[in-house]
């Protein structure tokens, strides 16, 4: 499982500015995954960022620069996107896209416990 080791440190630095979270680290997607007060919230795919987002904003993202649709099973994943790096240069995209996941995150579901 490889993945972009400077993304995940951006990523983790602008978490660990929020104190009202609770951020755990686990391998997920073949990547790693920010889990935010137990859900999973963004995740470090390859040198991609995988978002979760509310699916209802999707026809309006799917026309964002860099965004590819969540494949699973041959099916789009509603709600799921990967972001290309070449759009996670700047510190203000990178916190576009962790801030939709962070909006989202306090109605998203948990997954369920094995």
């Amino acid at each position: 499982m490889a993945y972009d080791t400077r993304l995940a440190d951006r990523v983790r630095q602008y978490l660990q500015q929020k104190s009202d979270i609770v951020v755990e680290e686990k391998t997920m997607f073949s990547g790693l995954a920010f889990m935010v007060n137990g859900k999973m919230c963004v995740n470090v795919a390859g040198n991609r960022l995988m978002c979760r987002y509310d699916p209802a904003l999707n026809t309006l993202l799917a026309e964002a620069p860099g965004y590819q649709p969540m494949i699973m099973r041959g099916k789009e994943l509603p709600g799921y996107c990967y972001v290309e790096p070449e759009v996670l240069q700047t510190a203000k995209a990178l916190t576009y896209w962790i801030r939709l996941c962070l909006d989202y995150n306090p109605r998203a579901k948990a997954s369920k416990k094995k």
